[in-house]
Order: C-alpha cells, then structure tokens, then sequence
C-alpha cells in the first residue's frame, strides 16, 4: 500500500480512519480518565452488535462517510483484549463491508499483558489484528504497583514474545515516565528494557494527572488534590524523556513524536492521522471523531456510560453527547498544535495562508532565536529538542 503523504509536515499517515473504543476493564487504573466500565463479565457479542449499530447509524446520519476507504482502524479502550478473537474478527467484516480496509490498511488492537496469552493473539492475528500495542507501562514491579497495574513485570515480557509467536510483525510497548517515585535511572532501565525486547514502536508518555477530571475525579487526582500524590518536579521529567529519548535512539527506535519512538516505516499510522489532520469515525462509549464537513469540520463525542450508550443504538439513536461544529480558527488551532508535536515539523506559513491568517514569519524568527525551533528549506519549522520539552508554551506565544 501507497501509504498517503501529509503535505504539510511530509509525513506518511492515514488520511481516513476508524477508532473503537472498547470501554471495558477488569480495574480501573487510578490515573486513567477514559470511558471505562469496570465489568468481571464483558458483553462482547452484545457490544459488538451494538457498535455495527452505531456503525450504521452513522452513515446514515453523515453520507459522506458511506463508501469510504479506510487507511487505518484502531481497537483501544479500555482493555480490548478482554474481548473474543472472534467477535473482533467478526467486527473487522462488518466495518469492511460498509468501510472497505484500503490494502495494507493498519489494523491496531491495546492489550493489557494479564490478558495476552498466546491463543488469544494468534486469534486477533487471524481476524486481521497487524499491529499490537501493549500497554507495559514499566518493567520495575514497583512502579506497576503504583500505577495500580494488574500486571508482573515478566508478564509484560512474555506478551511480546507471545506478540511475536503469533504473527504480528508491528508491536508497540508502552511506558509511563514521572511516576511518584520513579527516579531518572529507573526509567532509563524501562527504556534500555523495552528496547532489548526489539519491538517496532514504543510510546512515551509522561504521566499527567487532570485536577478537572471531564467526568468524574480520578483516583490520582484526588491524590495529587489532597497531597497525598508527590509526582517528581519537571526538570526531573524533562531529564528522563531527554535520557529515554537517547536510549531508545541508540537501539534503533528514533524520535519522531514528543511521545513515540519507531523503527523506520514503522511508525503509527493511526495516531499520525491526528498529528496530521487527517479525518476519523468514532464508535463506542466516550469515543471521539472528527472531520470535515464543507468549509469546516464536525466533532462528535458519544456517551461515556456504557449504559446510556447502549440505550441509545439500540433504540435506533445516535448515542452523542455533544456534537461541535468546528470553523476555520478551531481547525486552524488543533492543526497547528498537533502538526508541531512531530520532528519533522510543520509548514507553518503554509497553513496560515490556507487558513486566511496573516504571516507568523517574525514569531517563527523569534523562536528560532530562542533555540526553540528552526526552520528547514522545505519550509517546515520543527521544533529542537528544548522546543518539544517546551511545546505548550511555543503554541501559544505563536498564537
């Protein structure tokens, strides 16, 4: 497959996806603020049914989407691989047959290691599952009984080895960085260990505690609220992602999102898709979509309660709970945040002219004479290394 190129930031990533979120979890962890139910038994079929449901209702209600090819699909949650091979095997088809996968489409489903025994992903590797990402988080017991994980750390190693036995030639591990705790040298071993494990991709994430939760407190932020929870100062944090960021560079695995590491051509390509405006469908409970709609765009939020969105398709309704329309500034905003989070940067100029603004040539001048970005002869301007650290605030003094 010709994967499409962003003319924007040159990057190789879907133009038009589909996620599903799969809402269900044995636990809930204590910094997790995703549509989560926490369930002993999953509803697969009934939810599976649900979600074509919702499929259909979609397209009824957006036509434009009807037909389309899909560059990727992505399972997350949530914990999907809670859920049967076969019902997973018998979504893809019902989503090919009113979405066709393009060849070559990515295929991502989330598992958790406590729920990645071997026939379980020789399963979702036969019901057309590509690429794998495990939410390892760490590889020190220590910091997984902080983060509340369900899982040993040898577990976490044995899901890959699984990953592999199983067919899948794109596996993504998961660490979390900036636990209460974690020093600078026990997330450098994490990286040194996710990078002997010779996966394709590995995700970064500092750990980030929201004081407003969108729906209910998290565990941690009632934590952090109560002083409870001491999360290690920034520069601490910025001294890890720099160290793990040289670690996983040295194995092989480059930089390519403030976050996300690859092989070459190995990097995600549904998540690029958000990094570079690209268009995606959403179904399940507290799943989000986007796209363009004439000279705007439209953003869908559906039910975070399993419940209520149940009770909505299968009474025939759209299970939404907001529905905003985006005009040229929203767009213009998330396009320009997004596109600056990857290394390869972004036309800045370019996408201000597109979108009517007038040149941001003297503040782009101003943070490259900060050392915070530079601007290429493609015309892009990517941001160094103390930019990404910095990402937030260079948004917003170029907006």
């Amino acid at each position: 497959m010709d994967v499409p190129i962003d003319p924007l930031t040159g990057m190789a990533a879907a133009r038009s996806g589909l996620y599903v979120h799969f809402p269900f979890c044995l636990a809930k962890c204590p910094y997790c603020d995703f549509a989560v139910t926490v369930a002993r038994e999953v509803p697969g079929a009934r939810y599976r049914g649900a979600l074509v449901r919702e499929l259909d209702l979609r397209l009824a209600a957006f036509p434009s989407w009807a037909g389309r090819g899909l560059d990727a699909l992505y399972l997350g949650g949530g914990t999907p691989s809670l859920w049967d091979p076969g019902e997973v095997a018998a979504l893809i088809e019902a989503v090919a047959r009113r979405l066709p996968l393009r060849e070559g489409a990515e295929v991502t489903l989330e598992a958790n290691p406590e729920v990645a025994e071997a026939p379980r992903l020789v399963g979702y590797r036969a019901a057309g599952v590509n690429r794998l990402s495990l939410g390892v988080q760490s590889f020190d017991a220590r910091m997984l009984q902080a983060l509340g994980r369900a899982h040993a750390p040898q577990q976490g190693r044995r899901a890959v080895d699984a990953a592999r036995r199983a067919g899948f030639e794109n596996v993504s591990l998961d660490l979390i960085l900036g636990v209460e705790g974690q020093p600078v040298d026990g997330a450098l071993a994490d990286a040194r260990e996710a990078a002997a494990l010779g996966p394709d991709h590995v995700s970064t994430y500092v750990l980030t505690v929201e004081r407003e939760a969108l729906a209910e407190e998290t565990v941690f932020a009632r934590r952090l609220r109560t002083g409870e929870l001491r999360l290690p100062p920034d520069e601490v944090v910025a001294e890890m992602v720099e160290g793990v960021t040289d670690v996983l560079g040295e194995a092989g695995l480059e930089r390519y999102e403030i976050s996300n590491h690859a092989r070459p051509g190995k990097h995600a390509r549904h998540n690029a898709l958000y990094w570079t405006g690209g268009e995606y469908l959403a179904l399940g409970a507290g799943a989000t979509g986007s796209w363009r709609e004439g000279a705007g765009g439209v953003r869908t939020t559906a039910h975070r309660s399993a419940e209520r969105w149940f009770a909505d398709v299968e009474a025939g309704r759209l299970p939404e709970a907001s529905r905003e329309a985006l005009g040229p500034e929203e767009l213009f905003v998330e396009r320009l945040m997004l596109g600056l989070r990857l290394v390869c940067g972004l036309d800045v100029e370019r996408l201000a002219r597109e979108h009517g603004r007038p040149p941001l040539s003297e503040r782009l001048a101003r943070l490259e004479g900060e050392g915070l970005g530079r601007r290429g002869p493609d015309g892009r301007f990517r941001l160094t290394r103390r930019g990404l650290l910095l990402h937030s605030e260079v948004c917003t003094r170029l907006l």
